[in-house]
């Protein structure tokens, strides 16, 4: 394993997981993502059809149970999701969410969540914002030093 990989925390290995099983169905996607002030997505995915998902990403159950902003992101997504390891008490998880098994390499998709379509001018600006962002985290990690790719 990596040093890269090794220094990631708990609940980065399972946004790695996700990230990478999203790729196989053509979604991108890009973790830390603000779709709104105050709001900060684990990862944030775009799907071939421009379908908007919110992942959050839990690595125990004291996180989960210390996360009072979830339901805010669901105005915000199309499917939102929960991703947890395989250890994690799924019945802590709420029934209108979908639930993803993941690790470091891979993840899977346990329980679809169901389909809150957003209006058409939101998906829009979120679809901006989402190309934007990912733009200048590329020109950031090109350019060290031109942007703080973090601030975007």
């Amino acid at each position: 394993m990596d040093k890269a990989f090794s220094d990631l925390q708990p609940g980065q290995l399972l946004a790695r997981g996700v990230c990478r099983h999203l790729r196989q169905f053509d979604f991108v996607t890009i973790e830390e993502f603000v779709p709104h002030r105050g709001l900060r997505n684990d990862v944030f995915a775009l799907g071939p059809k421009g379908e908007l998902w919110v992942v959050e990403c839990k690595s125990s159950r004291a996180d989960f149970l210390s996360d009072h902003k979830w339901r805010n992101y669901l105005e915000w997504c199309d499917r939102y999701f929960w991703a947890v390891d395989s250890d994690f008490p799924l019945d802590l998880l709420p029934d209108e969410t979908g639930i993803i098994i993941a690790d470091g390499y891979d993840a899977d998709i346990l329980r679809m969540a169901p389909e809150a379509k957003l209006p058409a001018a939101r998906r829009k600006a979120l679809t901006l914002k989402f190309a934007r962002h990912a733009a200048l985290r590329w020109q950031g990690a090109r350019d060290p030093g031109i942007i703080d790719v973090f601030s975007v």
